[in-house]
């Protein structure tokens, strides 16, 4: 148990919150729910900081709903968006709604016998069963035009955007609703979000005060940048996922390892479920040797472990290892065929017929006329190399040029070959 807004403070994670929150939490168990847009059938690192926030909220003995947006994500949330999204049909929402499901549940606890057990919950489920003049008649007469316009999204839109769409501008509407419907049937009080989304938040706390005389709370977490100024959770192949079909724990693991010093000191505090304590011992132990990477190693750890499981961590851990470190044949083999092609992502490959590598003579042959010159140009050259211990295949030395090709097969179809310490070639046996 923590006092939850004590907790966000010292990790960085408190933007903004609406006055006598602090109070509110401390009079018993409350309830606070966060919505995720279901554009995607995967949650990404973006959407790892209200997973945590959730996560946080929880852990400080308070009960949280994850609303995954099946009426909203229909529209799109204009906020701070220069054009409007293409809408999704109920289908593909339907899909991608059962895929969030799915991965919110390795963070949050929804055991029955909880007392504040987390729940799901997803607007379309009440917003389906509204007519549009319903809507308008009970929820649109409530907030002025001039409140929605007032909002920075909404502002911002208009000045720099392409315009607005009636269906985006009411987008505030149905999220200030959701919030209330929360509030009257669920005594949800409290509503989080990313900074982005302090509008659309505040017009649910309006429209609970002006529909039933009631209060209710806010509380917003900082939008995550990198310290070069970047857009977090992207990369040169687009965003991480948390799907590992989408991006491979090893991609993932990666992703986390290869921060800046200066983005992991932050990003430990959001990221991880580190006491203070020990967050603070790793940075001192950083500090004195940056170059061992010690922060970017835990976090790493400890977010690929929290969203992929131990196994999938300790793979990442052996892959990583053959590339920058001392690493075996046994490693190497280890690996499974999705997570050997995303170590070797990008390596030179070369396919040979099963039947003509099995009657290659011996490695000179397979590593210059077989690999058609595209590992050595000439049998001298690879005879050359082999003597002065510079090839190896699957991690282990070759030394002599004239051995027979007895290498066990990867995955049984894949030879790894290193000229030099950087050069990395496949063979791909069809």
């Amino acid at each position: 148990m923590n006092n939850f807004i004590d907790e966000l403070r010292w990790r960085g994670m408190l933007q903004d919150l609406t006055p006598d929150l602090d109070k509110h939490l401390q009079e018993g168990m409350r309830s606070a729910y966060l919505g995720f847009d279901p554009t995607a059938d995967s949650l990404h690192i973006g959407h790892l900081v209200g997973v945590m926030t959730l996560l946080h909220f929880q852990r400080s003995g308070h009960k949280p709903y994850a609303l995954v947006g099946g009426a909203t994500g229909m529209i799109g949330d204009p906020s701070f968006k220069s054009a409007e999204r293409n809408l999704l049909d109920k289908a593909t929402l339907d899909h991608n709604v059962e895929c969030l499901k799915k991965q919110l549940a390795k963070f949050l606890n929804f055991a029955e016998g909880a007392a504040n057990k987390a729940e799901l919950v997803n607007n379309y489920d009440w917003m389906s069963q509204f007519t549009f003049l319903d809507f308008i008649r009970d929820v649109g007469k409530h907030i002025t035009v001039n409140y929605m316009m007032a909002k920075d999204s909404v502002k911002r839109r208009l000045e720099e955007g392409s315009g607005l769409s009636f269906t985006e501008f009411s987008y505030q509407l149905i999220q200030g609703y959701d919030f209330f419907h929360l509030w009257k049937n669920q005594g949800v009080s409290i509503q989080l979000g990313g900074s982005d989304q302090w509008g659309n938040i505040i017009t649910g706390t309006e429209l609970i005060r002006k529909m039933e005389g009631g209060s209710a709370f806010a509380l917003t977490v900082p939008l995550i940048t990198k310290a070069d100024g970047s857009k977090f959770g992207k990369t040169e192949s687009g965003s991480v996922w948390l799907d590992p079909e989408k991006t491979s724990p090893y991609a993932f693991y990666q992703f986390w390892l290869n921060v800046s010093d200066e983005d992991a000191s932050k990003y430990i505090r959001i990221f991880t479920l580190l006491d203070k304590a020990s967050i603070e011992s790793l940075e001192k132990e950083h500090q004195e040797a940056p170059h061992l990477r010690i922060l970017q190693k835990e976090i790493a750890k400890q977010v690929t472990i929290m969203v992929h499981g131990e196994e999938e961590y300790e793979m990442a851990l052996k892959a990583s290892s053959i590339l920058f470190g001392k690493s075996s044949t046994e490693d190497l083999a280890a690996l499974d065929e999705r997570t050997f092609l995303q170590v070797f992502d990008g390596v030179p490959q070369v396919q040979i017929k099963r039947n003509e590598f099995e009657e290659t003579a011996n490695v000179v042959d397979l590593l210059s006329e077989k690999a058609q010159g595209l590992i050595f140009p000439s049998k001298g050259e690879a005879r050359k190399m082999i003597q002065g211990g510079g090839v190896s295949i699957n991690k282990e030395k070759v030394s002599d040029p004239n051995s027979p090709v007895a290498f066990p097969l990867l995955q049984d179809k894949y030879l790894l070959v290193q000229k030099g310490k950087k050069h990395y070639y496949i063979i791909s046996v069809k």
